[in-house]
């Protein structure tokens, strides 16, 4: 068996990491997992810690659920995978089914891929092609929110809005265009969540009124915008969106990769404000957290818009190796019954009103500038200045100094520059959440009171 030492050299010199500056991450000792158990990883030093970004959103009932271990061998005893192209295989047909009675009225379709970017590259792909099915050409441009993110394919990366991801391959994108996002701890504008909403919908009215002629679809991350601090919308702006985009026939695509399956406590974000998209995308809790498994959902009204004859060429011809690969669907089949069964989505919302009561001592620390939560999302912006909620510098690194020092008492987390993001497995129990809302609160403190 190799010892650490060994792995971290075979580590550094053969692994490059996502999202991570590998010269600073070379000097270090990194974290190596070896297994886990419940909401807990074990490294290969036996350390033991708290999964406090669900391994990075997308974990369920937590590591080695015997339901969904059991549903993955249950289904290797059969087949691993087949090509989707033109034939199917059972899960998946058993898998689209459940999906399509769970999903907000009037989706009706899915097609499967394999991450929550190629899920939204595949939203983009088909909105643009619907229009030029209807014989409408012209509508080409994309609508966007300000600091958005759907992820890291090109289509993906041109509708999301956070320059850090965005700069480098500036010449590769097609440009959308921009809208703010109703962010109420840094409006432009004052008044209460009601008065905020009016701002900026009104705001995206104008730019409708502009362009709606050339646009083809809305996108946005319902009721929370994720990889851009955790910033929750005030009440009723989802639902005016909607509206707004009936009122200029653009397509709405909900990015629903992060909050969907149980996240904000509803099944999906849109069930919040009874709002159906177009165009819906999701995957991370899928699966449970164990198979790379995302869902494209469209209405009747898109997916007829590509049927013809052969010789019109009208096939969306989009398609991955592993679509609607058996494992992954069998297991979401299987996280999904589990779901249901312990009645998981009701168990997040009632203890997301455990977890708001906790934050409120969160509330002491005087760094602390801002919590936003909606269900098992959350998000703390620290701040040099309460009172004029100046910004920690980057350099200063204010939330990675914070998750280190998570780390070293026992519980992984990651920020988002100066926004500490805890977002736990959501089987997690109370006892479970209070020893890890306990270390959050001591890496905050002693880190930015120090």
């Amino acid at each position: 068996m190799l010892n650490y030492a060994e792995l971290a050299e075979k580590n550094k010199r053969y692994v490059w990491h996502p999202f991570t500056q590998m010269k600073e991450y070379i000097e270090d000792d990194p974290v190596i997992i070896d297994s886990g158990d419940g909401r807990k990883l074990r490294d290969v030093r036996g350390n033991e810690y708290w999964d406090g970004v669900s391994s990075i959103w997308l974990n369920v009932h937590g590591h080695r659920v015997p339901e969904l271990d059991q549903a993955i061998r249950d289904q290797l005893d059969k087949i691993a995978h087949s090509t989707l192209l033109g034939m199917a295989n059972v899960p998946a047909i058993l898998l689209a089914e459940k999906l399509i009675q769970l999903m907000p009225p009037g989706l009706a379709k899915v097609f499967y891929s394999d991450s929550g970017a190629t899920s939204v590259e595949i939203a983009i792909k088909m909105a643009f092609q619907y229009w030029q099915h209807k014989g409408q050409p012209q509508k080409q441009r994309f609508i966007t929110m300000k600091d958005a993110y759907h992820g890291d394919t090109i289509g993906a990366v041109s509708v999301g809005a956070i320059d850090i991801y965005r700069h480098t391959y500036s010449n590769l994108l097609f440009s959308p265009i921009h809208v703010p996002y109703p962010y109420v701890y840094r409006s432009p504008v004052e008044g209460d969540e009601q008065e905020q909403t009016t701002f900026f919908l009104a705001e995206l009215e104008k730019t409708l009124q502009a362009h709606h002629h050339e646009t083809a679809a809305l996108i946005i991350e319902p009721i929370v915008q994720g990889a851009s601090g955790i910033i929750v919308m005030p009440e009723g702006y989802l639902k005016g969106v909607r509206e707004l985009c009936s009122k200029y026939n653009v397509l709405m695509i909900a990015d629903e990769v992060a909050t969907g399956f149980g996240r904000t406590g509803r099944l999906f974000a849109c069930n919040h404000e009874k709002v159906t998209p177009d165009i819906l995308t999701a995957g991370k809790g899928l699966t449970g957290g164990y198979l790379p498994v995302a869902i494209t959902v469209t209405t009747d009204d898109i997916y007829e818009a590509f049927l013809g004859d052969y010789e019109e060429q009208k096939t969306f011809f989009h398609g991955h190796s592993y679509t609607g690969n058996q494992l992954g669907c069998a297991v979401a089949i299987a996280n999904l019954d589990l779901m249901e069964k312990k009645n998981l989505v009701h168990d997040v919302e009632q203890k997301s009103i455990y977890m708001a009561n906790r934050l409120q001592k969160f509330r002491q620390l005087s760094h602390v500038g801002d919590i936003r939560q909606k269900g098992f999302m959350i998000g703390l912006e620290l701040v040099v200045d309460r009172d004029t909620k100046e910004a920690y510098e980057w350099s200063e690194r204010i939330g990675v100094q914070v998750c280190r020092r998570a780390k070293d008492l026992g519980m992984l987390i990651r920020p988002l520059g100066n926004v500490v993001v805890f977002m736990p497995p959501l089987a997690s129990t109370t006892e479970e959440l209070e020893s890890m809302l306990d270390i959050l609160y001591q890496s905050i403190q002693e880190v930015t009171e120090s």
